[in-house]
Formats: structure tokens, C-alpha cells, sequence
């Protein structure tokens, strides 16, 4: 009997050249589309993945050399590899690896795990209970034609019990679900709750997996005969799970869910492109949604909100906006006013936590000299050092640099050097002269350890701490029984940033830090904001908990501005050594974007970083109603330059 060689075009998981896409190879097996093979490629051997067979080819051919796995991917991966590759431009080789787990050609010791529940037993052990609005909003869902489906909820109205609910329809169904969270250290809660309520059918992707875990894992998501829900960051999304039946994204509005490295691509668009595809629900859950998702999910008649809080004992906060500039009201401490200050006192009376929130790390953000204008600068980002006095240095915030802080003027030698501005570091040394009886802790990115987050956390959640000072790193998703008083340092600091999405991140991040205050543990909470701009739009609305005056005021802003949802965006990039031959590159570059038709090119300006080790860069910004049009001058471009569709930020 003879072996029939058959031929099949594969995506290497390697970039092989510029425009590479697809290879041919030839084989005595028959495969499947989908189906991962290790492929010559030039001198190398690498991953592919079968994308299709075609007829007998007239050019030669190199042979595949192993088969890696019997079991293919399932067809909504391979459409997924395709489709951001056309979506994004990213190289097909790229796309394709980001569905395969590093170390995909090792072999690894299997674990034994038995299982015959197939989310029967280990979900009748728990009693969702659900309140009218819930169940109201379950069954709206479940009506919208749309895919993609919006939950708006308020913070505290229940949405985790929606997710549980629709997770175990699935199961029933025996469909698995994916549930999307922004980080699963900073979710701890609504985990728990799936693990509790499902047991043995979830399955955990994290970030503190090694590679053999996350091998190992991905090969029980691609081998396994029972449903599943797969809990993880966006990269949980690329499981190659089988029978999905359900996609849910919490707190959607998160920047976690766009990917910065190449291929950059938004994982909200992502799921909703699988859900299409399988016709399965995807649903974004929020407080504060996209106003770009929001305004799309109104035009397709997919919005649901919770607008009641699941637990009646709830009772809002009361909120305390003050002036920065009335200095009457800071006669005490220049950072905390004291209306503040009383509070955090009669907290500390009544064994009560106080959450203090400022969304910058460090001490002082500025040190210069203010004889001749010296200023400390990170020598490979030329962006300003941030004093830390707990070490007493200068940290860079970009690159990680740390250099010893001068005692003079490296330029004039003259003593005095001063700091501008605060943040956490010099915050939490304040609350230490004031109240030294405390018992304080600081959550931001300089002790984002897993172990010492972990403890930090349960010290919270079972009163061990009297204040809790942090960034966005705090504000997310925590349920806090013992907290009682809120105090946002300086709401309106992010509102300057010469960023159309500044406004945006502001609003999220004072809904979300007012938000853990509220919630029907404690009756008499509250919550301080103090801001330079009192009346700004976005304060006021946040006050109020106001998302459609938020929304209208947003969106107003950018249908005049040509921003998304009305316009599809690209930063286009150069980077050279000198600043000389950056301008001149950028400038010829702008031209022939302004040769493109259906394509609007802003005037050539330095990026928000603009000086780095690789050089001086500067960018464009692209606008355009047609997605296609964007695409088509994107093609092409010159050595030097990169790009970002749909940049989440500008700066």
C-alpha cells in the first residue's frame, strides 16, 4: 500500500519575511485544519499551524516534520488568527502565536485529575439567589439579537450574580464559558465565587503561572470532554476551548484589555468577533462603560442597566467636594483638608477603615533647582525622576532607573533642591505624623508582589489595617465591609493630559474609588473629593453617579473632535537618532498620508515621550470614517515607522 502525500498551506508561528503569511507543506498524514506541526523554516525548525489543504502544488515542497498534537484547534481560533490579522495588519505569524502557550514543543510531566461532573453537583451546592432587577436584566440579555450585549450595572447592583446564573445555563447546555477579568490578583473576590459555586469545572489562567503551568493548563483546555469556565486576564480569551457557549468581560471598560505589544489589538473587539462568529452571547459588564461600546451597544439595541443596589440595606454615601485652592480648608496639612482629617479620626474611634486615593506613585514627581532652572531626568527616557524618600532616590517611572539624589545642583552647585508636586510615598509618610497610632498600608505598583498584595489584601478585608492608601491599583472591584470614608486627594489630576481619553480614565476612576463606599455594610459612610476644578463637568457627574450626562457630554466632545466611535483612529510613529532627520521623515511621511483618499492627517508633533534611548520620536495621528480606507495607507509604510490602530490613548 502506498502513503498518498497530500499538501497544506500553514502559518509558521515565526515571522519569515516582511508580507509572510502562509507556507506550503507536504505530508504522508492526513490532517485537519487547526492541527499544530513543527515546520523546517529556512535552517530552523518552528510551530505552525494547519490552516487548510490544498490540491498537488507544481513547486517543491518541504516535508512537515512532526505532528505536535492530534487534537486540532477549534475553527473559531484559526478564523480569530485570520481576522486580527486583517483587522489589525498584524503579520499572520504573529497572530498566530498568540493562541500557543511558550514552550509549546516541550514535554511535560502530566498531571491526574478526575473528573466526572460536568457542573451538575458542584452547582446545585450553591443557591444563586437573584432580585428582581436581576432576573429582569438576565432575561433582557438573553432576548437582545446582538452578540455583543452590554450590562451596565452600578457599582454594587449584583452584575457577579448575573455572570453565575448565565455561566450555569451554560454548563446545563454543556457549553463552556470564558469569563474575562482586568487581573486576577486585583478580582480575588469574584473568583472565589466562581471556584466556590463551580468547583473542579473552572480553570485559572494568571499571570504567576510558570510556563509549565500554563502549558499544561492549555493542553487541559484543548483535550478536555466536559464544559468548562476558563477564568483569566485577556490572554484567557485564546484558549482553545471547545463548545463556547458564553464570553463574559468584567469590568470592560478596564485599559488591561488592550494588548501594548505587538500584535496590539483590543480584546473586547476580539471576543466580540468569536461571539459573532459562533452566534454565542458576549457580555460586557460595567459600571462605567466605553462610551465608544456604549454608544455602538445603543445603536444596536443591546444596552441592559442595573440601576438598584442588590443589597437594600445599601444607603449612598454622602460626598464632600472641596476646593484645593481654599486654603481655609487646609490649615492643618497642605494635602489633606480638614474636613478629612476629622473623619479619618472619628474612623479610627469607631475601628472603622479609611481608603486615601491618589493616582501617582512615589513622593515628589518634580525635583529641580530653583537658582538656575536644573531638572532631574531620566538619562536614557528624558522623562522627570520621581523622588521615593522611603529609599531617598530618584526612580524613573518609564524604564525602572534609579540614581542617588544630589545633595546640590549638578549644573550650578547650588544646595538647595527642591520637589513639586506628591504622591502615595509622600502621602503615607504624612498619615504617619498625623496619626502614629494607625495601622497604614500602601498599595500601588512599587509593592505589587503577589505575596505582599495577598497579605496586604487580607489585612484589609479583615480590619487589620486603620488606612489604605493607594492608586488605581485599590479602586477596582473590592468589596470592603470595615471601610467607611473615601478621600481622593485631587480628583481632577488626570483631567490636564493632552489626551482625548483623559476625561474618560478621570470619570472611571472617581466612579470606581466612590463606588467602595456604599454598599450596605456600614449606614454613615463617606466620601471626600478634593479637586482644583470643582466644577468640572466630569467631577460633577461622577459626584452624581451620572453616566448619561457623562456620556452626552463626552460624546458631544468627540463628534466635534473627530474622535471614536465617530472616526476610526491611527498614531503613526518615527523614531531616528537625531531630531533633525525625525522632522524630516515625519514631514515626507505626512505628505503622502495627505495623498490618501478618505484620510485626515494631523500636523506632525513630537510624541508625549519624545526623547529615549533609540532616539527623538514624533507621530501622526490618522482619522477616518472608513476602517478600510485607514487600513489601505497603513500598508507599506517605510523602515522606522510603526503604528497603533485604535490607540486606547495618545499619549
Amino acid at each position: 500500500m502506498y502513503n498518498i502525500t497530500m499538501f497544506y498551506e500553514v502559518i509558521p508561528t515565526k515571522v519569515f519575511r516582511q508580507d509572510g503569511g502562509v507556507l506550503t507543506y507536504s505530508s504522508d498524514l492526513k490532517l485537519q485544519p487547526g492541527q499544530i506541526v513543527l515546520i523546517p523554516l529556512g535552517r530552523a525548525t518552528t510551530t505552525g499551524i494547519v490552516l487548510r489543504s490544498v490540491a498537488e502544488v507544481s513547486f517543491p515542497t518541504k516535508p512537515i516534520t512532526k505532528v505536535l498534537y492530534d487534537t486540532p484547534l477549534p475553527a473559531h481560533i484559526l478564523k480569530s488568527i485570520i481576522w486580527l490579522h486583517q483587522y489589525y495588519l498584524a503579520p499572520l505569524p504573529l497572530s498566530a502565536n498568540l493562541f500557543l502557550p511558550p514552550g509549546i514543543t516541550k514535554s511535560r510531566r502530566r498531571r491526574v485529575t478526575e473528573s466526572n461532573d460536568e457542573g451538575g453537583e458542584a452547582d446545585r451546592a450553591r443557591i444563586i439567589s437573584l432580585n428582581t432587577a436581576q432576573r429582569r436584566a438576565i432575561s433582557a440579555l438573553e432576548q437582545t439579537t446582538s452578540a455583543t450585549r452590554l450590562l451596565h450595572g452600578i457599582t454594587g447592583s449584583g452584575k457577579t450574580n448575573i455572570y453565575l446564573s448565565l455561566a450555569r445555563k451554560a454548563l446545563k447546555k454543556h457549553q463552556s464559558t470564558i469569563l474575562l477579568v482586568p487581573e486576577i490578583a486585583l478580582t480575588p473576590q469574584l473568583v472565589k465565587i466562581f471556584e466556590q459555586t463551580f468547583s473542579e469545572q473552572v480553570v485559572l489562567i494568571h499571570s504567576q503561572q510558570t510556563e509549565s503551568e500554563r502549558h499544561l493548563t492549555w493542553e487541559k483546555i484543548l483535550h478536555a470532554t466536559t464544559p468548562q469556565i476558563i477564568i483569566g486576564p485577556r490572554s484567557a480569551l485564546l484558549s482553545p476551548v471547545k463548545d463556547l457557549g458564553l464570553i463574559i468581560i468584567d469590568e470592560s471598560h478596564e485599559s488591561a484589555y488592550h494588548q501594548e505589544n505587538h500584535p496590539k489589538y483590543s480584546a473586547l473587539r476580539l471576543a466580540s468577533f468569536i461571539a459573532k462568529t459562533l452566534k454565542v452571547p458576549c457580555i460586557q459588564g460595567t459600571a462605567t462603560p466605553l462610551v465608544t461600546d456604549y454608544y455602538l451597544a445603543q445603536h444596536n439595541h443591546a444596552v441592559t442597566t442595573l440601576t438598584t443596589k442588590a443589597k437594600s440595606t445599601a444607603t449612598p454615601a454622602k460626598i464632600h467636594l472641596i476646593d484645593f485652592k481654599d486654603r481655609q480648608s487646609f490649615t492643618k496639612n497642605r494635602y489633606f483638608s480638614d474636613q478629612l482629617l476629622q473623619n479619618i479620626a472619628e474612623n479610627l474611634g469607631n475601628h472603622h477603615q479609611t481608603l486615601i486615593f491618589h493616582n501617582r506613585r512615589g513622593s515628589a514627581p518634580l525635583t529641580l533647582c530653583e537658582h538656575c532652572g536644573w531638572q532631574a531626568l531620566c538619562p536614557t527616557c528624558y522623562l522627570p525622576l520621581t523622588l521615593h524618600t522611603d529609599t531617598y532616590e530618584l526612580l524613573c517611572h518609564t524604564c525602572g532607573l534609579h540614581q542617588a539624589l544630589p545633595k546640590s545642583c549638578p549644573s550650578c552647585n547650588y544646595p538647595d533642591i527642591i520637589h513639586k508636586g506628591f504622591g502615595t510615598k509622600l502621602l503615607e509618610s504624612e498619615l504617619k505624623k498625623l496619626f502614629k497610632h494607625a495601622r497604614i498600608a500602601r498599595f500601588d505598583s512599587d509593592n505589587l508582589k503577589s505575596e505582599t498584595l495577598s497579605a496586604n489584601f487580607s489585612a484589609v478585608k479583615n480590619n487589620q489595617l486603620d488606612i489604605i492608601i493607594g492608586t488605581q491599583t485599590i479602586a477596582r472591584g473590592l468589596d470592603l465591609k470595615h471601610l467607611a470614608t473615601v478621600g481622593v486627594v485631587q480628583a481632577d489630576a488626570g483631567l490636564s493630559l493632552p489626551d482625548y481619553s483623559a476625561e474618560e480614565r478621570t470619570y472611571h476612576l472617581l466612579t470606581q474609588v466612590i463606588g467602595r463606599v456604599g454598599r450596605g455594610h456600614l449606614t454613615n459612610t463617606h466620601v471626600f473629593l478634593q479637586a482644583f476644578q470643582p466644577d468640572h463637568p466630569i467631577i460633577t457627574a461622577a459626584i452624581n453617579n451620572d453616566y448619561e450626562k457623562f456620556s452626552t457630554y463626552l460624546l458631544k466632545k468627540r463628534a466635534k473632535g473627530h474622535f471614536p466611535p465617530f472616526a476610526y483612529l491611527a498614531k503613526v510613529t518615527v523614531t531616528f537618532k537625531t531630531e533633525q532627520t525625525t522632522i524630516k521623515k515625519i514631514r515626507a511621511l505626512a505628505k503622502d498620508f495627505q495623498k490618501q483618499p478618505h484620510l485626515s492627517v494631523s500636523t506632525p508633533l513630537p510624541a508625549f515621550h519624545e526623547q529615549s534611548r533609540q532616539g527623538f520620536t514624533w507621530q501622526l495621528l490618522l482619522r477616518s470614517t472608513s476602517r478600510q480606507a485607514l487600513l489601505n495607507s497603513l500598508k507599506n509604510l517605510p523602515t522606522g515607522t510603526h503604528f497603533t490602530l485604535d490607540p486606547p490613548s495618545l499619549l
